[in-house]
């Protein structure tokens, strides 16, 4: 059969930074708790460089098959991503030096609740992907994570005028016993404002040092939500929504101080040489986001 690719001259001579195909349905094998091994579907980004002037283009089935062959028999690890970017590369060789590949899913993690017994399914949006470019390799993770934000501002507005409904309520007398401010403190009328919080979401991505000493997806959604320190829950009983409230109420943040401390979380882990982050505050308040991101500023690496 003719191979339009490999035969007929371009239109326009010339190279192209990358040439593939987006969005391609693949499962990928990944280890649970137990051991057992789960597919899980995904969708993959595969590109090639096209290097040589001359040539028509790249062969998109050879990325496909290679794709697939290799995640179908490999639990997915950052050595599987370098395999596979290694076949890009051998399967285009002399037209192509450079490959790239992205991989999309959802990471399913069963989390246990705050205070009670109970547990139940997260789902986290996770990218693994590498490239390989000018003869050095990039190998990457990201993940998003979802957490609760209460404004600083508003807790301490809200603050006040509990202070001045107490002083009210209380402007006759000289003297209170605890027994009387636990009861004024009890009554609903009492706190008379709250602090808004809102659902959030970090998106970290990180490059990796080592592909074969590299943080998993598990540990990289661990150290950005100890650093958040409210990730959103699974189960929840009245104990762990009281818990969570506790948490919230010492864990107060602006979009600012959420980014400053994925950066230290970041930054203290030696197996990431390079990271991009991104904290969106989905206001309450406003009808627009509150963000803040940043970028480690390796020179040609993740910028924000």
């Amino acid at each position: 059969m003719p191979d339009i690719a490999h035969e007929a001259a371009p239109q326009r001579l010339g190279t192209l930074d990358w040439v593939g195909m987006s969005g391609i349905e693949v499962p990928v094998r990944l280890r649970d708790e137990q051991g057992q091994i789960l597919l899980v579907p995904a969708r993959a980004d595969a590109f090639v460089s096209l290097d040589d002037p001359q040539a028509k283009g790249i062969h998109m089935s050879r990325l496909f098959l290679s794709l697939q062959a290799i995640l179908a028999e490999e639990e997915l690890n950052l050595l599987v991503v370098r395999q596979v970017l290694q076949a890009f590369i051998g399967s285009h060789l002399p037209i192509s030096r450079n490959a790239s590949l992205t991989l999309h899913f959802e990471l399913p993690v069963r989390r246990r609740a705050l205070v009670s017994a109970n547990s139940g399914w997260r789902s986290y949006p996770v990218l693994v992907g590498g490239e390989q470019r000018d003869g050095r390799a990039h190998y990457y993770l990201g993940a998003q994570i979802t957490y609760s934000s209460t404004c600083p501002c508003s807790a301490a507005l809200a603050r006040q005028l509990i202070a001045e409904r107490f002083q009210s309520d209380f402007a006759h007398r000289a003297s209170l016993s605890s027994e009387e401010v636990i009861a004024w403190l009890q009554r609903e009328s009492s706190i008379c404002a709250t602090p808004h919080s809102q659902r959030s979401l970090a998106a970290v991505t990180i490059e990796a040092a080592d592909p074969a000493n590299a943080p998993t997806l598990i540990e990289l959604i661990d150290l950005a939500e100890r650093a958040l320190g409210t990730p959103v829950q699974a189960a929840v009983k009245r104990e762990d929504e009281q818990e969570f409230a506790r948490l919230n109420g010492q864990n107060l943040m602006f979009c600012e101080d959420a980014g400053r401390r994925l950066k230290a979380a970041l930054d203290a882990d030696p197996r990431i040489v390079d990271w991009r982050i991104e904290a969106r505050h989905v206001e309450s308040l406003h009808p627009h986001d509150a963000v803040s991101r940043a970028a480690k500023g390796v020179p040609g690496g993740l910028s924000a």
